[in-house]
C-alpha cells in the first residue's frame, strides 16, 4: 500500500495521502452491504468486544473471495485494505488479530450460526426477490489434517464431531465434518450448517425434513407451497413420512429398490414416450452436443403407498452403465466361446449329431444366442486305395456354431441403461401442478448445490482448516456459505442483467457472453487505483475501463463503489420474477 511522504509544490493537500489498487472487494462490499450483513450479526450476536462481531464476519467474507490463501493472519490483509471503503467504518486493522476472531467465532457458535444463517437467506430472499418455492438440499463432506480426540471422548464439545465418516472427498484416513446446504434458484443457499463427520444422508435429510416447514414458514410460504428436491438419499420410509402429506418433494429412485427397474422395464416395453428435448442452457458443441430427454408417466409403490414415478430417458447414457454393460457383453461371449470349444463337433451318426445340437442352443444366454448347423461329409477310410475305382469313404457329420449377439435384448439393455427414475408427490394436474418436462428441468436444478460444493472446498478460496475447536469449524462454516451466497448473488445478477436487456457482457478471451460468471468479474477487477487523503477524500488515480463499467451496471453498481462507503447495490431482478410482481 504506497503512501506519499512528500507532494510536489501546490499539491500539499497530498501529503500523508495512501494510494489503495482497488479489485473486485468493494463489490461484494456493496452486496454485503445490501444483506444488512454486519447490523445482522451484530444484532445476533451479543458481544462487548472491541471488534464487533459483524465487522469481523464481514471481513473475513471479503478475504475469501479475495482468493488470497491462507484465510488466517486477518490482520495483515486488512493492513493492506482501505478499510473503511470495505467495512463502512475506520476500524484499526490491529482489531483483527487472531484472538478478536477466535472470540467472534466462539460468540457466533453461541448465538447460533444455523440461526444467523437464516436470517441471512430471509433478507437475501426479501432484498434480492429470489423465488423460494423449489429448494434444494444436499450435504459434502470436508477432510481435515488434525486429531480432535476430544471429539470423540466423554467430555466431547458442543460443536459438530470431527471424526471419520464417508469421506466424498475420497480420503478415509482423514477425519471430517460434512457441511449440508438449502438453495433456491440453482445454487444460492439461504440455509445451512456443519454436522458431525459421521452424519449420514439420509438422517441429515430426515432432519432437515423436520424443520423445513420451520425454515420455509419464515420465507413466507406454508406446507404444500414449496417443492423440496434432494437426491436419492432422500428416499427412505422415515423421510417420507417427515415429508407429509402436504409437503411436496422430487427426488431420484435408487436402483436399490425393485421399482425402479419395474418402472424402467415397463417404460421400455410400452415405447410411449413424451420427447422433451434439450433442457440444457449451453445446447453444446457439433462435437459435444447437449442430451436429449424423453420422458414415461407412471407410478410406483413404497412401504404401502404410491407415489407419481417419470421414468426419463436420456440418449447420453450413463457412462458407468455403458461401460458395465460392454463389461457384461464381452464376458458373455467370452465364457460361451470357451464352453463351446469344450464340445465335441464330428459324429459318426446323424441322430448324435442333432442332439449336440440341441445342447449347444441351450448355452444361448439373455446377451447371446449360439446358432448351430450340421454338415455332412465324406471321409476316406484307411488302407491302400483300390487300382480302379474311388476309395471307400464313411459319411460323417461336422456342427458348425456362431455366437450371436442378442440385438432385440442389447436394445432394451442399452435403453433401460440411459433411464433413471424420479420420484415425486407433485400432481400432474390441478393446483401446483408440473409436467414431465418442467419435473425435470427442477430436479436437474440439483446441480447448482453441487457446484456450490466445489466452491466450499476450492484451494484458491478455502485452505486447509487451521481450527482446533469444533465450535469454532461450525462458526467459520457459516462465514464460508455467507461468502458463497455473496458470489451467487453477484452472478445472478449479471445474468438477469442480460435477461432485462437481451444484451450481452465481455467473456473470456475477448468474446461477448450470455453466461458470464463472477470470477469473470474478479479477474477483469484489476488495475483502479484510489487516492485517500489525510481528510478522508477518494480520487481515482486511474477509473474502471470501459469493460470494467459494463460488469458495474450488470451488477446495480457505478464507478463511485470505490470511492464510496456507503454504496449499496442496487439488485436486478430477473423478468420472470418482475411478472410475477
Amino acid at each position: 500500500m504506497p503512501k506519499i511522504d512528500s507532494s510536489p509544490p501546490g499539491y500539499e493537500i497530498f501529503n500523508g495521502a495512501e494510494i489503495f489498487p482497488h479489485g473486485h472487494l468493494p463489490l461484494a462490499a456493496a452486496y454485503c452491504r445490501r444483506l444488512g450483513l454486519a447490523e445482522i450479526i451484530d444484532q445476533m450476536v451479543p458481544s462487548q468486544m472491541h471488534l464487533r462481531p459483524g465487522l469481523a464476519v464481514q471481513a473475513i467474507v471479503l478475504d475469501t473471495l479475495s482468493g488470497r490463501t491462507p484465510l488466517y493472519r486477518l490482520e495483515e490483509f486488512m493492513a493492506e485494505q482501505d478499510v473503511e471503503l470495505l467495512l463502512g467504518e475506520n476500524v484499526s486493522v490491529h482489531l483483527f488479530n487472531d484472538n478478536n476472531l477466535a472470540r467472534s467465532l466462539d460468540a457466533i457458535f453461541e448465538a447460533g450460526s444455523s440461526k444467523i444463517l437464516t436470517e441471512i437467506g430471509i433478507q437475501a430472499t426479501k432484498h434480492f426477490s429470489l423465488d423460494p418455492t423449489v429448494v434444494s438440499y444436499d450435504t459434502t463432506s470436508t477432510s481435515v489434517w488434525g486429531d480432535y480426540s476430544t471429539c470423540e471422548s466423554e467430555e466431547s464439545s458442543k460443536g459438530p464431531c470431527i471424526t471419520h465418516g464417508h469421506s466424498k472427498d475420497h480420503r478415509p484416513d482423514l477425519k471430517q465434518f460434512m457441511t449440508e446446504l438449502l438453495c433456491v434458484e440453482r445454487g444460492i443457499p439461504i440455509f445451512g450448517s456443519t454436522l458431525d463427520g459421521n452424519s449420514s444422508d439420509k438422517n441429515s435429510n430426515n432432519k432437515i425434513l423436520t424443520r423445513i416447514s420451520s425454515i420455509m414458514s419464515k420465507h413466507g410460504l406454508g406446507p404444500g407451497a414449496f417443492v423440496y428436491v434432494s437426491d436419492s438419499a432422500m428416499i427412505t420410509k422415515g423421510n417420507l413420512e417427515a415429508i407429509g402429506e402436504k409437503n411436496k418433494f422430487i427426488s431420484r429412485l435408487s436402483a436399490a429398490y425393485s421399482a425402479c427397474s419395474k418402472a424402467i422395464t415397463e417404460a421400455v416395453d410400452a415405447e410411449s414416450w413424451i420427447k422433451i428435448g434439450r433442457l440444457a442452457e449451453n445446447y453444446g458443441s457439433a462435437k459435444r452436443p447437449g442430451a436429449q430427454y424423453k420422458a414415461f408417466e407412471t407410478s410406483v409403490e413404497l412401504y404401502k403407498k404410491k407415489y407419481r414415478a417419470v421414468v426419463i430417458h436420456s440418449d447420453s447414457h450413463d457412462k458407468r452403465r455403458q461401460k458395465k454393460i460392454n463389461k457384461a457383453v464381452a464376458k458373455s461371449s467370452k465364457e460361451l466361446t470357451a464352453q463351446l470349444k469344450k464340445i465335441t463337433t464330428i459324429y459318426h451318426c446323424e441322430p448324435d449329431a442333432c442332439k449336440a445340437v440341441q445342447a449347444i442352443v441351450k448355452l444361448s444366454g439373455s446377451l447371446h444366442s449360439v446358432e448351430a448347423n450340421i454338415h455332412s461329409f465324406q471321409k476316406r477310410l484307411p488302407g491302400r486305395p483300390p487300382k480302379n475305382g474311388s476309395s471307400p469313404t464313411q459319411t460323417k457329420y461336422k456342427i458348425q456354431w456362431d455366437v450371436v449377439e442378442n440385438k432385440v435384448a442389447m436394445k432394451k439393455l442399452k435403453a433401460e441403461a440411459g433411464c433413471f427414475v424420479l420420484i415425486c408427490n407433485v400432481p400432474l394436474e390441478g393446483e401446483n401442478a408440473m409436467e414431465a418436462a418442467k419435473l425435470l428441468q427442477v430436479y436437474k436444478g440439483q446441480y447448482g448445490v453441487e457446484s456450490d460444493f466445489a466452491f466450499l472446498k476450492d484451494p484458491l478460496v478455502v485452505n486447509d482448516t487451521f481450527l482446533k475447536r469444533p465450535e469454532r469449524i461450525d462458526a467459520l462454516g457459516m462465514i464460508l456459505v455467507i461468502s458463497l451466497l455473496v458470489w451467487r448473488l453477484m452472478e445472478r445478477s449479471l445474468r438477469a442483467w442480460i435477461e432485462s436487456t437481451g444484451e450481452t457482457l465481455p467473456g473470456w478471451d475477448k468474446k461477448r457472453t450470455t453466461k458470464p460468471t463472477t470470477f469473470m468479474v474478479f479477474t477483469a477487477m484489476y488495475g483502479m487505483q484510489v487516492l485517500l487523503t489525510k481528510d478522508k477524500e477518494r480520487y481515482f488515480l486511474r477509473g474502471p475501463t470501459g469493460r470494467q463499467r459494463e460488469y458495474l451496471q450488470a451488477l446495480g453498481l457505478n464507478e463511485f463503489v470505490f470511492t464510496d462507503c456507503n454504496q449499496v447495490c442496487a439488485p436486478i431482478i430477473p423478468l420472470k420474477d418482475v411478472a410475477k410482481r
